[in-house]
């Protein structure tokens, strides 16, 4: 399910979205970030800046020149701590005073099994972990961020990311990395989980929402549809797994190359860290067994029985 590719904003331009929420396109566009990352402003006397973005002079310049007459950033609130999302919080935050909020470093909300494969050495892939990403104020799943005129509550959705999370807005939702409507979500061992992200989109499922802003692309304006097709998605990527190593054992590799066969060849190793995370959920279900220690480079087998 690939979005039609009309969503082309100038990187900079502030455009409005409805009515206390603006959008700032950063200008790093790259087949991992699609366009680039969408920076939004929310309020319209106390704003939130959500996901100031990269380490980007324009972007920061485009930011601060979004902020009107009688208006001031009182928060900036970062979704998750990969480097196309989280590194210009410091700079914003030192030019204007606000604090930066977030679930916690770029280890915090990790599972234990990502925890195991990181320490044996496993090296992540996809955007990049933002290492010295620390907020200056640490929310919870449940906490509600209070501004001016704008609420906002905190929803841990792991998955892409141990610390990643979704902020409530009345009935719209910022879902960040974790629901984008221009293509699924990049689930990479050791950051990336894939039981986790399973359980956050059941989750978010589970609540009638009117509209996600991600952090990527356009408005989703079927949140349920979109949840749904991301779910039977990654419910039609594991029975094709299954269905492979019903022929024979195989390497995260091998079965990314046999399942996805019309994915650029720039994005396979990206692919191959998708079925890995299948693979990881999978043995932690018991459906599979890896030859010897688990790692992305193990041998794969159905569990017997």
């Amino acid at each position: 399910m690939q979005a039609p590719d009309d969503f082309n904003p100038q990187p900079g331009l502030v455009e409005e979205l409805e009515p206390g929420l603006r959008r700032i396109l950063a200008p790093n566009p790259s087949p991992m970030t699609y366009r680039g990352t969408n920076t939004y402003l929310l309020g319209t006397g106390g704003l939130a800046v959500i996901d100031p973005g990269p380490d980007s002079e324009a972007h920061l310049a485009a930011i601060l020149a979004a902020v009107q007459p009688g208006q001031q950033i009182t928060h900036i609130i970062v979704t998750h701590s990969h480097l196309d999302h989280s590194p210009l919080a410091r700079g914003l935050s030192q030019a204007i005073g606000a604090p930066v909020y977030a679930f916690g470093g770029s280890q915090a909300g990790r599972s234990d099994v990502m925890t195991r494969l990181a320490a044996d050495g496993l090296a992540g892939g996809g955007e990049g972990i933002d290492r010295e990403f620390a907020p200056d104020v640490t929310v919870g799943d449940g906490e509600v961020i209070r501004g001016d005129g704008w609420d906002l509550e905190v929803i841990h959705t792991p998955g892409h990311l141990g610390n990643h999370i979704a902020l409530a807005w009345k009935d719209a939702c910022f879902t960040a990395d974790h629901v984008m409507g221009w293509a699924s979500s990049l689930v990479s061992p050791p950051e990336g989980d894939l039981t986790d992200f399973m359980a956050s989109c059941r989750r978010l499922r589970q609540r009638n929402w009117r509209v996600f802003h991600a952090g990527h692309g356009a408005p989703i304006s079927d949140p349920a549809g979109r949840l749904d097709w991301l779910i039977a998605h990654r419910e039609s990527r594991e029975s094709a797994i299954l269905a492979a190593l019903a022929h024979a054992p195989a390497t995260a590799r091998s079965l990314a190359e046999q399942i996805y066969t019309d994915t650029p060849p720039a994005l396979l190793k990206a692919a191959e860290r998708n079925v890995f995370a299948h693979l990881v959920d999978l043995t932690g279900r018991g459906l599979t067994t890896p030859q010897g220690t688990l790692s992305a480079s193990s041998v794969f087998a159905l569990s017997n029985g």
